[in-house]
């Protein structure tokens, strides 16, 4: 399509000129000119993501789950159970205050705290990508609606200028043939 017809596009649909519109726009009115589906981002397609990233994604999916707080608490009961109770027999390995638990548990949230604002943070992405392209399809289908509202007004005024003109002829033949004389009632 050539670039008056999207310039035209443009001015009927959004009110202002082609090289005004923002990049998301312009992809649009591109769109409805060429009449092309409106396509998935590439990066909602296929999904590349190196070993990390899935990693990432792997840990915040299980520590994310009621699986997961329940090992844990179960991990945590067994620690707690076997230094409390074995503490005779001087097989505990972390006396109370559990001190070594502690540092464990400390280690264990350092490390999995950025991990799984990792994989948020490419959550995040992934969302700002498909409410993107959210837009772009609904921006498109109410362009298009509006297109099409155009058409069939077009369609409409066309329809009722052929009335009007097949009325002012029919008009124009009986003015022609004069008034006729009817037969009325008798009296």
């Amino acid at each position: 399509m050539t670039v008056d017809a999207r310039q035209q596009l443009a001015q009927d649909l959004l009110n202002c000129p082609y090289d005004d519109l923002t990049p998301v726009q312009r992809s649009v009115i591109d769109l409805i000119a060429t009449e092309a589906p409106t396509g998935l981002h590439p990066d909602l397609v296929h999904d590349e993501r190196r070993r990390g990233e899935r990693l990432a994604d792997r840990v915040a999916e299980i520590g994310g789950s009621w699986g997961f707080i329940i090992a844990f608490g179960a991990v945590l009961a067994l620690w707690i159970g076997w230094n409390v109770l074995t503490k005779v027999f001087h097989l505990d390995f972390d006396p109370y205050p559990f001190i070594f638990l502690n540092l464990v548990l400390s280690m264990l949230a350092a490390i999995q705290a950025p991990i799984i604002m990792m994989s948020q943070n490419r959550a995040a992405a992934r969302d700002r990508k498909s409410a993107e392209h959210d837009y772009v399809v609904n921006l498109r289908a109410e362009l298009e609606i509006m297109h099409l509202h155009d058409k069939l007004d077009g369609v409409r005024k066309r329809e009722l200028i052929g009335i009007i003109k097949r009325q002012n002829e029919s008009l124009r033949i009986l003015r022609e043939q004069g008034p006729q004389v009817r037969p009325g009632p008798s009296a």
